[in-house]
């Protein structure tokens, strides 16, 4: 069996190929296709289609059935990314080393390529080859993760609390960001799971290990925003200070969020004790969220 850094490598580059083929379509509009590219295209992480991938790995799932949950959810967290740059929402020029979609090209082609991306995702979704029944949950499973309950909900909270005087607590600020990043990235374990046909036991043991990935994501990139720089970031550091966010760093202290990254850790070590080797790329993509420097 490969390890876990050549299957990572081997999806990663599938998930490429496969957004290629579903972006390389002639489009009504040139400059719409340019914007959602653009976006798309300019790299990133591919977290969660790799989740997507690693979980029907884990389950011994047909690895064909990952490729477009895997591509859907990819184009769906674009999609969040290019509108929550917007002047609107977080007001950024960075994303992924480039300039963002809408000063690339204008507010309102951002606007359209957001719309556009996420509308795509469902369309590929639809078309994922699986049976009907486990299509249409992994329909529900990525419109809820990306809805008032997932992550507009969250979206919408954390303007709220953006420079406010009220300072959320860390229960609060938890459940905000189980919401706004958590969730995508449970969705895109929950769909794995769906295509591998996990059993109640082992989906509630992937939820576990997805839960306490996203929250560790996030605590991650909360000290990378006031720890690192824009080069390596490939987006704005500093940004929440500057918006007066509330954050892990500025509620727990450096220290302490870096110690409950290392409980979360334990956890997603914990929830993978009952799977065997064929888990050890899920293993290796939470070390990459712990780790990761960018």
């Amino acid at each position: 069996m490969p390890d876990s850094a050549a299957l990572l490598a081997d999806w990663r580059a599938r998930t490429e190929a496969d957004l290629d083929h579903v972006l390389g379509d002639c489009f009504a509009s040139a400059r719409l296709a340019d914007a959602m590219r653009h976006a798309v295209k300019a790299g990133g992480k591919r977290i969660r289609p790799l989740l997507v991938h690693a979980t029907v790995h884990a389950l011994g799932g047909d690895g064909e059935h990952a490729r477009q949950p895997a591509v859907a959810v990819e184009l769906l967290h674009t999609y969040s990314l290019v509108h929550d740059d917007l002047p609107a929402m977080d007001d950024d020029a960075l994303r992924r080393g480039q300039p963002t979609v809408h000063v690339a090209f204008d507010e309102a082609t951002a606007i359209l390529a957001g719309d556009a991306l996420q509308t795509l995702a469902f369309e590929i979704l639809a078309n994922g080859g699986v049976p009907a029944e486990t299509c249409v949950k992994q329909l529900r499973e990525l419109a809820h993760a990306s809805g008032i309950d997932g992550m507009c909900g969250g979206q919408m909270r954390d303007l709220e609390a953006t420079g406010t005087a009220d300072t959320l607590s860390i229960t609060e600020l938890e459940r905000l960001h189980a919401l706004k990043t958590g969730a995508l990235l449970r969705a895109a374990v929950r769909m794995g799971a769906l295509a591998g046909n996990a059993d109640g036991a082992q989906r509630a043991t992937l939820d576990r290990y997805a839960d306490a990935l996203g929250l560790a994501f996030q605590i991650r990139d909360d000290l990378l925003d006031i720890e690192g720089d824009s080069a390596t970031l490939g987006k704005t550091a500093g940004k929440d200070v500057e918006q007066a966010k509330s954050t892990f760093p500025a509620l727990l202290g450096v220290e302490a969020s870096r110690q409950r990254l290392q409980q979360l850790a334990a956890e997603m070590h914990d929830a993978l004790a009952v799977f065997d080797q064929r888990a050890d790329a899920l293993r290796a993509i939470a070390r990459q969220v712990i780790e990761r420097d960018r």
